[in-house]
């Protein structure tokens, strides 16, 4: 990459906006000194950083341009033939400079794709195995050390989605491993950005462990010492509120919620990282439901639960089936035996397609209520007994 080109068209941007390069690194959530490095074009920027800085400046996709338009010098002669490194499949044994790092990137993304896209696939077991690759390589020196914070901090990227994935598939101790890996390698390479969604994950990860004071203090001590963008402190004023509900302050968690729900309403995605697109107004009401669920409301839980689980409305994650199982838990508890039933047939019918650990415990849980449902109609405790045996299938029946 011509560093030179790209620094200068950032730094003419700063001065035309009359920005500071420790205030944009601050807006970011980026190391002021790794800004600082890249804009006196000493080191190559990440894509992540890129991406960032095309948003803050709102370019429409012109520092990216600008960012692939020449490969490395020091890169192999397939990147130089295709900038963007976007013709060849990338592998994380032969890759050792820039090359390198879009590799870790491009595997991080194809498991996203999997993950969300393609919800009966659990990425865990290849995201964990692409990541031992990568953490032996860091280990050994494998790599080309002009490139090092660049690898640092793409691999801090894909050890934070490993982490993600062994907590959806429950997998406790191994998701706390490397959540612990990705923090780690977030801050050595000075990726902020990363290093937030890590904690995120981390207060997550407590709060459904049933550590709700660790989930809380996590959430608060990112509230309390950073300048957060709207949707990444939308993010955590919901984990603060998961943790206030779990330690028995459910006014206070309604005001975090509500907080949140404001600011994703009131904000734009500008200067927004790219990881916060699956915050949205429905994620923070189907936790908003549990919530109230978890506070014993559960007619107000039905509200928020209905409101999170209608079709079409958010984006797709390979989870979002646990709204609906919520629902489902609420309206058997009030004997809203109809509407109940209705939510478990949608259940019966996404179940298959299913991979998320946590989302089938919740189904499963759903499917168990019908032994000990009083007055319920014949045609839902068959359809609940359905459910049971839709998440018993073998997976690889046609």
């Amino acid at each position: 990459m011509n560093c030179g080109e790209f620094s200068q068209r950032v730094r003419d941007l700063l001065r035309d906006r009359g920005m500071s390069v420790r205030g944009v690194a601050r807006h970011l959530n980026y190391d002021h000194a790794y800004l600082s490095r890249v804009l006196s074009g000493k080191q190559q920027p990440s894509t992540q950083l890129v991406t960032a800085l095309d948003n803050l400046f709102q370019t429409d996709g012109e520092l990216a341009d600008i960012a692939v338009r020449v490969a490395p010098p020091t890169a192999s002669p397939e990147a130089a033939e295709s900038p963007a490194i976007t013709d060849r499949i990338l592998t994380l044994n032969e890759a050792r400079g820039a090359d390198f790092a879009q590799a870790i990137r491009e595997t991080s993304r194809r498991l996203i794709v999997l993950d969300n896209e393609l919800d009966g696939v659990s990425i865990a077991e290849p995201a964990g195995r692409a990541f031992k690759v990568v953490h032996q390589r860091l280990g050994a020196g494998d790599y080309d050390p002009r490139y090092e914070r660049d690898i640092q901090s793409a691999a801090a990227e894909l050890a934070e989605i490993t982490g993600w994935a062994l907590f959806d598939a429950e997998r406790d101790g191994a998701a706390r491993r490397f959540n612990q890996e990705a923090l780690f390698l977030a801050n050595l390479s000075g990726d902020r950005s990363i290093a937030l969604l890590t904690l995120q994950n981390m207060a997550m990860h407590s709060e459904w462990r049933g550590r709700n004071q660790e989930a809380l203090s996590i959430a608060r001590s990112v509230l309390n010492r950073r300048r957060l963008s709207p949707r990444v402190e939308a993010m955590f004023r919901m984990r603060e509120a998961k943790g206030l509900v779990g330690t028995g302050r459910t006014s206070d968690a309604i005001e975090s919620l509500q907080r949140a729900r404001s600011l994703i309403e009131d904000g734009n995605d500008v200067g927004e990282p790219g990881w916060a697109w699956w915050l949205t107004d429905r994620e923070i009401d189907g936790h908003w439901g549990h919530a109230l669920q978890i506070a014993g409301d559960v007619r107000k839980a039905i509200e928020r639960l209905l409101q999170s689980a209608q079709p079409g409305r958010g984006v797709a994650t390979g989870y979002a089936s646990m709204s609906s199982a919520r629902l489902a838990q609420c309206l058997l508890d009030v004997n809203a035996w109809r509407d109940a039933e209705d939510v478990a047939r949608s259940l019966v019918t996404a179940a298959p397609g299913v991979s998320s650990g946590r989302t089938l415990r919740l189904i499963g849980q759903v499917a168990k209520q019908r032994e000990r449902l009083d007055g319920a109609p014949p045609s839902l405790t068959d359809t609940l007994e359905h459910l049971g045996e839709k998440l018993n299938e073998d997976p690889f029946t046609l």
